[in-house]
């Protein structure tokens, strides 16, 4: 790897500034089954959400895909955090790369135990998927409500020393007032976005083709406005010294790039990898082509450079 691509994340030394994202690559072990593929390409893996307890998911249909990305409606599909951390971390290479864990919860409660118990596992850190329904609160997302995202956050800084990211939802109306709210809760770091909600109908049977109604849209078709959201919280989390994972259908070095001068530290790939399994390696080696025609030694000296006149 590139030394000028290393990179600090969380007090973290990252060998890249490119994360896989949660949902994309399983537990990571999937895509090693892919020549070429190696989890060393990427500087951390964040595996897929996991609740208290297994859940099953939703019913089919599940992905759809849409012009310029997905709509995925999987469900948070999972065997629980006590089978991932007993089971699936013990087969994990923790020498290859970082591997970040994204705590799921339908309560606050339930939050801080999953927290609590990958606290006491080799993961890194831990993603707070805050755009997870609150039963209690008539399942609107904790993520939509900048006091509900603040009650969380403090809920897993307590249960963990580990560094905590939060993880934004674009579907609110101030993502910097929710960044806010967590920062001051004592996220140490912000995902800038989460997918962006919306649906598929079939036209004969008159019918929402995903078997939720709704999902959340990936892929190119969202990255202005994953743009725009990581130069809006970079605003706020900026000045703090807080970093983000900028993420929203980053396909090239040329993507990653916008979004490292918008103000994202890491930049995050995930529906790129369905139809290009090895396409960490190619944004790599473009921003390290990137920084040397520039004369920059380091990617950090991207980050934020964006002109606002």
């Amino acid at each position: 790897m590139n030394d000028a691509l290393a990179t600090t994340f969380c007090g973290l030394h990252l060998s890249s500034p490119i994360v896989l994202l949660s949902g994309c690559v399983g537990f990571g072990e999937e895509y090693t089954r892919v020549e070429g593929f190696s989890n060393r390409d990427a500087g951390a893996i964040v595996l897929k959400g996991t609740y208290l307890e297994p859940r099953l998911g939703n019913p089919p249909h599940r992905i759809w895909e849409t012009p310029a990305g997905m709509l995925n409606a999987i469900g948070l599909q999972n065997p629980g955090a006590d089978t991932v951390i007993r089971e699936i971390l013990p087969r994990l290479d923790f020498s290859e790369t970082r591997f970040f864990a994204n705590v799921c919860g339908s309560t606050v409660d339930e939050y801080a135990e999953v927290t609590r118990r990958y606290d006491d596992s080799p993961i890194d850190a831990m993603e707070i998927n805050i755009s997870c329904p609150n039963v209690r609160h008539g399942g609107v997302e904790f993520g939509n409500n900048a006091e509900m995202s603040a009650r969380v956050v403090a809920a897993c800084r307590a249960a963990t020393a580990k560094p905590i990211i939060a993880k934004l939802s674009p579907n609110q109306t101030d993502i910097r007032a929710n960044a806010r709210a967590c920062m001051d809760a004592g996220a140490d770091a912000l995902s800038v976005i989460n997918t962006v909600m919306g649906m598929a109908i079939d036209v004969d049977s008159q019918e929402p083709i995903l078997g939720n109604r709704s999902g959340g849209l990936s892929g190119p078709a969202i990255r202005p406005i994953a743009l725009l959201k990581v130069h809006q919280v970079y605003q706020e989390a900026g000045p703090r010294g807080i970093p983000i994972i900028g993420q929203g259908g980053i396909q090239s070095a040329h993507d990653a790039i916008q979004f490292i001068l918008a103000g994202a530290t890491v930049v995050g790939i995930g529906t790129a990898l369905f139809y290009d399994p090895l396409a960490a390696q190619k944004v790599s080696a473009g921003i390290a082509e990137h920084l040397h025609q520039r004369g920059l030694s380091t990617v950090s000296e991207l980050v934020g450079r964006l002109k606002a006149g």
